[in-house]
């Protein structure tokens, strides 16, 4: 089951899947499904099997192994051909996964909202390995006191060139900022939504 927000005619295409533990029409989801298409693009949101599962019977189960994770992004981008004109990405997990299937299946670019580059508490062991050679065109959105990969953390780290980022300030992993800050939740995210959307349009 597709969740499609905005004009499927549009020029711009972007296949977005949910984090591991919040589904497709989470609050955070639908706030950038929506606003994105106000851009003028096409969103299409799905769920991983487990994430349906919960959905059918109520029953709060563990995200799906990763092999199953990858098949579900293969069989969600063979439905949108060509891939050579498709952007994909999602939140955490779900970003994550669609970076390390975006370079075999040849997409337009690809887009992470709140990438994990490590468990949390554990910057030691990263899981940057593939983002050091990956050639596809890349926007990672992250809070700048992410727990899964803060600022100070992820400069220390070796990626490739292909990745921009556009850092929130203050903001957590989904992009929260403390009242401290003098910035709010929404603006951040609209912040993230108008650089996706100026790296949808000078890749595509």
């Amino acid at each position: 089951m597709y969740l499609e927000t905005g004009d499927p005619k549009s020029e711009y295409r972007l296949v977005l899947a949910h984090g591991a533990g919040a589904p497709m029409d989470s609050p955070f989801m639908d706030y950038f499904a929506e606003k994105l298409a106000e851009q003028d693009i096409h969103v299409v949101r799905f769920e991983f099997p487990y994430m349906q599962q919960r959905r059918e019977t109520g029953s709060k189960r563990p995200p799906d192994r990763q092999p199953i994770l990858l098949e579900s992004w293969q069989s969600v981008i063979g439905d949108f051909p060509p891939a050579d004109n498709l952007f994909i990405g999602g939140k955490s997990m779900g970003g994550r996964m669609a970076s390390l299937i975006a370079e075999e299946a040849g997409v337009a670019g690809l887009v992470c909202l709140g990438y994990p580059f490590h468990a949390i508490g554990k910057p030691e062991k990263p899981r940057t390995e593939h983002l050091a050679d990956l050639s596809t065109p890349t926007l990672i959105v992250q809070g700048t006191r992410d727990s899964m990969g803060k600022f100070e953390t992820v400069s220390g780290y070796t990626l490739s060139s292909a990745l921009q980022f556009c850092w929130l300030e203050d903001g957590d992993h989904s992009f929260k900022p403390r009242k401290a800050s003098g910035r709010t939740e929404e603006q951040n995210w609209d912040e993230a939504i108008q650089a996706i959307s100026r790296f949808l349009r000078a890749v595509g």
